[in-house]
């Protein structure tokens, strides 16, 4: 007996629910704006820091060629390798981009 009183409660208890949320006012709350900056901007902002870690990487691997004092053989082989893991990862981006066109175009209408 005392289960089905719980559950008369649980009921009650739905329902003044249901009636409350559907008599508040309904807010239209504005989805902010992300900086307006398109999809092209940000690729083409990956783009250019990866040229540009490539690009430091490459100054500093001369900068250790020519013997330039305060530059570490290690200095130069982790710039190597963060350029070289940037331009791998904007390489599989880019194999997913295209992927992605391609299932796009094969696509039946």
């Amino acid at each position: 007996m005392s289960q089905g009183i719980e559950f008369n409660r649980l009921m009650l208890d739905m329902r003044s629910m249901q009636m409350d949320a559907m008599s508040a006012p309904k807010s239209t709350a504005a989805v902010p704006e992300l900086g307006g900056s398109s999809f092209s901007d940000m690729l083409g902002q990956a783009v250019n820091k990866v040229n540009d870690t490539q690009q430091a990487s490459s100054q500093l691997a001369s900068a250790f060629e020519i013997g330039k004092s305060g530059v570490d053989l290690t200095d130069v082989m982790i710039s190597s390798q963060k350029a070289s893991v940037s331009f791998q990862a904007l390489t599989q981006v880019r194999n997913k981009l295209v992927q992605a066109y391609q299932d796009i175009m094969q696509m039946p209408v």
